[in-house]
């Protein structure tokens, strides 16, 4: 399946819109994470346990989108926005795109 940030995939056409779908991952990071990127905070430098943890739940997010595409008959997803946030030392990663069948 194609998933694109762009309105359009070049050189295709699009044949059907299925509609908005999107995917949602929350994640908790663990109290050992937490210290540890307290104390990179303090002494400078990147949390790598957190970047971790980041791509995880990106990677989670985008599946879950594309599978709910997949399930309308949809060949790609475009126009997709990833939105990053932070609830209660958890993090929240949401992806949304348009659900579309390639012709």
């Amino acid at each position: 399946m194609i998933v694109t940030t762009t309105p359009s995939v070049e050189g295709r056409r699009i044949s059907q819109y299925h509609g908005i779908v999107t995917g949602e991952a929350i994640l908790g990071a663990n109290i050992f994470k937490d210290l540890f990127a307290g104390i990179r905070d303090i002494v400078g430098g990147r949390s790598s346990a957190y970047e971790q943890e980041l791509a995880r739940a990106r990677v989670t997010a985008l599946a879950e989108m594309e599978e709910r595409a997949a399930a309308l008959g949809a060949t790609a997803v475009v126009g997709v926005d990833l939105d990053y946030e932070v609830i209660n030392n958890m993090l929240m990663v949401s992806a949304s795109g348009t659900a579309v069948t390639l012709g």
